[in-house]
């Protein structure tokens, strides 16, 4: 047994401790010790959950597996996924796995999970949408993969059964320019709100590249924006973090009126240095205008998300090539935009100045 009575200075015979061997990763022999647990039972358990672990012994708790499953991720992603991971966990995985063990959780198991998730209500009776449906069966899977890659679990019981909602959301909705143009007329009383708007659908950047942007990611002289950058909110906590994807760290270039305008925003905010947040509000200021705008200008309401459809939408109108507008963009295929690591600066020159024309055509009529 190593379990034993503390008598260490300060302890005075009151505590247990642990005191045990176990073969790290490198195959070498290495001793644990752990202090401070209040009754044997305590230590005694503690020390089954290290060994198992250590071991990686498959008849572990699933519960002290998945924590040794983020402690395994944790050092490969970012932050803000790690705690969105963490967030989804919690919820709807380790409060119905919590009380088996690893290798005891089997097909029944996860059909009866999935059968609880699909019948979950919110208070008007409906549930949760196809997409996040995809995302929390794609977390349990992953775990699985991880406990079948490292820890010799013999197989993975997600794969005897079909995923949960759907990859992709119902079709998404955009504005034309002629709906567009009568909703930004509305946002003219509210200068963050308006200049906002105004790179969202003219650059079709992600709203979180929006929330991030500084003074220092725009050269207006060369007409161009930097975007390397995120900002969210997870559990509370403000964070900017690198973009979605390795092909969103891009350089935009802009049509000449958004220069100008920007130049008039710059000029407008008091003591404006490089690296402050330009438009320090959250994503719900930013639905709010979208619901304020939408119903002022009779347009229909559309998410934030799709004024990126938008821009896009209205670049296939002025012909260009779906490879030239997911440069971009910043969207990673692997058909498409894999094939090419970016466009020439003469094609997207030419892309600012079309919308450069666009914008004054609009302000014409």
């Amino acid at each position: 047994m190593a379990v034993y009575k503390d008598n260490g200075k300060g302890y005075e015979g009151r505590k247990w401790k642990v005191s045990c061997y176990y073969t790290d990763w490198k195959g070498e022999r290495k001793r644990h010790i752990k202090r401070g647990f209040d009754t044997k039972k305590d230590a005694l358990e503690y020390e089954h959950v290290f060994l198992a672990k250590a071991s990686k012994d498959i008849n572990m708790s699933f519960d002290s597996f998945v924590d040794s499953y983020m402690e395994d991720m944790k050092p490969q992603i970012k932050k803000s996924t790690y705690a969105n991971k963490t967030q989804l966990i919690n919820m709807h995985i380790r409060p119905y796995f919590k009380g088996l063990s690893l290798s005891e959780i089997n097909n029944t198991h996860i059909l009866q999970w999935q059968n609880e998730i699909l019948n979950l209500r919110d208070a008007d009776g409906k549930g949760y949408s196809a997409t996040y449906l995809r995302s929390i069966n794609n977390q349990l899977t992953a775990i699985f993969n991880h406990a079948v890659k490292y820890y010799d679990l013999p197989k993975n019981p997600c794969k005897a059964f079909k995923k949960m909602g759907k990859q992709h959301g119902p079709e998404m909705l955009f504005w034309t320019k002629d709906e567009y143009m009568k909703f930004i007329e509305t946002m003219k009383r509210k200068p963050m709100s308006y200049y906002a708007f105004q790179i969202l659908y003219w650059t079709g950047i992600r709203s979180g590249e929006l929330l991030a942007l500084t003074r220092e990611d725009f050269d207006l002289e060369k007409r161009t924006l930097r975007i390397n950058k995120t900002y969210q909110v997870v559990n509370g906590e403000e964070m900017t973090t690198s973009p979605k994807t390795e092909k969103s760290n891009r350089t935009i270039e802009l049509p000449q009126f958004l220069c100008d305008e920007m130049a008039d925003y710059f000029d407008s905010i008091y003591g404006l240095d490089d690296t402050s947040r330009l438009f320090p509000f959250s994503k719900s200021f930013l639905h709010h205008e979208m619901d304020r705008g939408a119903k002022e200008s009779g347009v229909k309401r559309i998410r934030i998300h799709d004024l990126r459809h938008s821009c896009c939408a209205l670049l296939v109108e002025l012909g260009y090539s779906p490879v030239q507008i997911a440069d971009r963009l910043g969207h990673e295929t692997v058909t498409i935009t894999d094939r090419y690591s970016h466009l020439y600066p003469s094609v997207q020159r030419k892309m600012a100045d079309r919308l450069d024309d666009t914008f004054r055509e609009s302000q014409e009529e």
